[in-house]
């Protein structure tokens, strides 16, 4: 899961709440590293403030054209049993009609998220591979 988060040709299959906006990342993921993440014409862009693979990953978040102060986005991944726990904490924001703004967007794109990490195993009553 943790590349899902960190290598651009991954995010770009699910990092936007609206799928038919043309999706382009930049992601220079390292503690100072930048990333320009292009949403249609919605651009956020930020720096990782932490990178500790496979479970934690920290950034700023900035949305081009405001004058908003940065926000800050937390990823914690921990395995269990049945696969990998993510706690995502996106923090900071002036209003709280913004957060719920954000948590808006966030949540079809964890829900294209899980959608590309399942894999489906195959029936070995039918896979005669």
């Amino acid at each position: 899961m943790y590349d899902a988060w960190t290598r651009a040709e991954l995010l770009t299959q699910w990092y936007c709440p609206n799928p038919d906006l043309e999706l382009k990342v930049q992601a220079d993921v390292r503690v100072g590293g930048d990333y320009v993440v292009e949403m249609g014409p919605h651009v956020v862009r930020g720096t990782y403030l932490e990178v500790e693979p496979p479970h934690r990953l920290a950034f700023s978040w900035k949305w081009d054209g405001t004058e908003d102060e940065p926000t800050r986005v937390e990823v914690e991944l921990t395995e269990v049993p049945d696969g990998t726990r993510m706690l995502l904490i996106h923090s900071g924001f002036a209003t709280d009609e913004d957060a719920a703004n954000h948590r808006m967007g966030w949540e079809p794109e964890v829900g294209r998220l899980v959608g590309l990490l399942t894999v489906q195993q195959p029936d070995p009553a039918t896979d005669r591979g």
